[in-house]
């Protein structure tokens, strides 16, 4: 058989299976994944919020403090930073959020009369939401039960990532051995050096996104306010969360302030709040991305877009915000396994 099919054609079924028993590998470890999401999921939230808050804890360390108790402070001031954040958010969609709604039926109302001929009114479609409600209110009640248990496993899944968080950064030190001790000591340095990249990188891009989007978010917050359109801090604080979710976030919180506008202040406030919106996507994507970002890994929009539709079939919202980091990761795997089997080439070649 071998003499029957020349070499491209056997190089090329080798690569085949290679790239089947690759994708089956793939598939098997992200179907487990899904079955033991509870336990899986806080161990990746934990994974980057170490990343995230893993400088603030060595500068604990420098200063003096003990592991556990700079572990403990930095978690303690993650919960008051991330508890004042929630609050001033919910405080400002409570007090701007009646302006929203009322300017986004204002929109929906515009939008209804322009097309009103062509049989479709507003009032047409709430009756017959009112009809699918009623035609689906059976499932109400076990809508609201799932929804409180889905609530109550964010909520338990949010405290066990807390606790890995914890103890992730006091143990951080003794995550190299604990690596080496579950390898073969031959493939300790290269088990290391690509656990070391891995985390870099996905080390890098949170704190890279992180500061985008606080940049972003307050940008795009004070061009609101000075435009004067209803509801700009909880806007703000929209684009601040869509930019963890790269294009695509940016793209809906930019729609929705715009949106916002055009109803409460007018086509010309609108478009002022369109101008200020893709100003600062402009600034985000020729200066933040490169200067911010350019000691981590830098992927094609295209990859991106690809990475955030795979989380999104995998596990909604939850993957879509974990799929650019850990695809982040991925890139940072290939790197290094590139450079050391390159650099090995090399050497080969020289010593021929």
């Amino acid at each position: 058989m071998q003499l029957l099919l020349p070499a491209p054609i056997r190089r090329i079924a080798a690569w085949c299976v290679v790239a089947l028993l690759v994708a089956g590998v793939v598939y098997v470890g992200i179907r487990l994944c899904a079955e033991f999401r509870t336990a899986v999921v806080p161990v990746l939230l934990a994974l980057l919020g170490t990343a995230l808050l893993g400088p603030l804890h060595r500068w604990l360390i420098k200063a003096g403090v003990g592991r556990s108790l700079a572990a403990g402070l930095t978690c303690v001031a993650v919960v008051a930073v991330v508890g004042g954040a929630v609050y001033i958010v919910v405080a400002a969609l409570i007090d701007t959020g009646d302006e929203i709604v009322a300017s986004l039926k204002d929109a929906a109302q515009g939008i209804a009369d322009h097309f009103g001929a062509a049989g479709t009114s507003l009032d047409d479609l709430a009756s017959n939401a009112r009809e699918l409600l009623t035609k689906f209110g059976g499932t109400a009640a076990s809508g609201v039960i799932s929804g409180v248990s889905v609530v109550g496993e964010t909520i338990a899944m949010a405290v066990l990532a807390l606790f890995l968080v914890f103890f992730f950064l006091r143990d951080s030190h003794r995550a190299v051995d604990a690596l080496r001790s579950v390898v073969p000591s031959s493939s300790g340095d290269l088990v290391e050096a690509v656990a070391r990249r891995a985390f870099e990188a996905m080390e890098g891009f949170m704190r890279g996104t992180t500061l985008i989007a606080l940049i972003d978010a307050t940008c795009i917050g004070v061009g609101l306010l000075i435009l004067d359109v209803p509801g700009a801090v909880g806007l703000g604080a929209l684009v601040f969360v869509g930019a963890y979710i790269p294009y695509l976030g940016a793209f809906i919180s930019g729609a929705v302030a715009v949106l916002v506008a055009l109803a409460d202040r007018g086509f010309v406030i609108a478009l002022w709040a369109l101008g200020v919106v893709l100003a600062v996507q402009v600034l985000e994507g020729h200066v933040l991305q490169p200067v911010i970002q350019s000691r981590t890994v830098q992927m094609h929009p295209a990859v991106v877009m690809l990475a955030i539709t795979a989380g999104a079939s995998v596990s909604g919202i939850l993957g879509m915000l974990l799929a650019v980091p850990l695809t982040a990761a991925a890139f940072g795997i290939a790197h290094e396994l590139r450079e050391r089997y390159a650099g090995a080439e090399d050497s080969s070649v020289v010593d021929s």
